[in-house]
């Protein structure tokens, strides 16, 4: 039996069914039934409940083969991103420890070496530290780079302003991955469980691609030969982050996550590898689900 968080999610639904279609008994964690009704269909069972909650985790995961584990967004952290986050990896983490569960593959992140300046993404350096500490759990991390569905949050700009633009550097190289194929690596390691100890698999796409060379894709995709990419001011981005609605904790977090990509401590010792590289290219992505998003936007 396989216990998998955030089966709602793009990379937790298709982990799932994956592995109910190779005959696996599934249970799929979430908030409420009505996400998880295409896993129900498909064989899963379920679990509703709070990530918080360590006693309904615990129950969870006590008797399972493998779980897969994350941090899930959190769009209205209280106090802070980062408590917010503290208080999903406390739950995680003791559950984990109270049910003796031995194998866990984790959904974390290229940056996760950073205890601090990462913003969200040093969370998950806090999650994969407590992970490790418990004795006994042999733990598969996933460290993708960014996620190619992230570029969605543009298509508003791109609508009303003609312009695609965030803080990042124009020309520096981001390995994007989509979360399908993030999904496949993780199903490949549920299958096969042969890890042991602590050890990282990175997840990098076909290739890497700088924001300049994006918007050159998109701009012949959506035929606007005048889209350009704009690097905003650190004071500009954050603005507009809190106007698209973001609260101000959230908006600060990724100024900070933008900021390490910048420097280069984000990617420090990255090197793309065989084994890191992904089959979904951004040109496929940008073809297939972004151009087709904008048009209906």
């Amino acid at each position: 039996m396989y216990v998998i968080l955030g089966a709602s999610g793009h990379t937790g639904k298709e982990i799932a069914k994956a592995l109910l279609a190779s005959g696996k008994q599934v249970v799929a964690v979430g908030r409420t039934e009505a996400n998880l009704a295409e896993l129900v269909a498909l064989g899963a069972k379920t679990a509703i409940g709070d990530l918080e909650d360590t006693d309904f985790l615990t129950k969870t995961f006590t008797g399972a083969t493998a779980a897969y584990l994350l941090l899930p967004p959190n769009w209205n952290p209280q106090p802070t991103w980062r408590e917010a986050q503290r208080r999903v990896t406390n739950s995680v983490t003791n559950a984990v420890k109270a049910s003796g569960l031995k194998k866990a593959v984790l959904l974390s992140s290229h940056g996760a070496h950073m205890p601090e300046g990462a913003g969200p993404v040093s969370g998950l350096y806090e999650f994969e530290q407590a992970l490790n500490a418990i004795p006994g759990l042999d733990l598969k991390i996933l460290r993708p780079g960014y996620f190619m569905g992230n570029l969605f949050a543009n298509l508003g700009m791109i609508k009303n302003m003609g312009i695609l633009g965030s803080t990042m550097q124009a020309d520096l190289p981001i390995p994007f991955v989509h979360t399908n194929d993030i999904a496949a690596v993780a199903v490949q390691h549920l299958h096969d469980l042969s890890f042991t100890g602590s050890s990282i698999h990175f997840i990098d796409g076909s290739k890497d691609t700088t924001y300049n060379e994006l918007t050159a894709l998109i701009a012949k995709a959506i035929n606007m030969p005048t889209l350009k990419y704009i690097t905003f001011p650190k004071d500009q981005g954050k603005a507009g982050m809190m106007g698209a609605g973001l609260a101000e904790t959230i908006a600060d977090g990724y100024i900070d996550l933008l900021d390490a990509v910048n420097s280069g401590e984000y990617f420090k010792g990255y090197v793309r590898t065989t084994e890191s590289t992904t089959p979904t290219s951004v040109e496929w992505f940008i073809t297939n689900e972004f151009a087709p998003a904008y048009q209906n936007a």
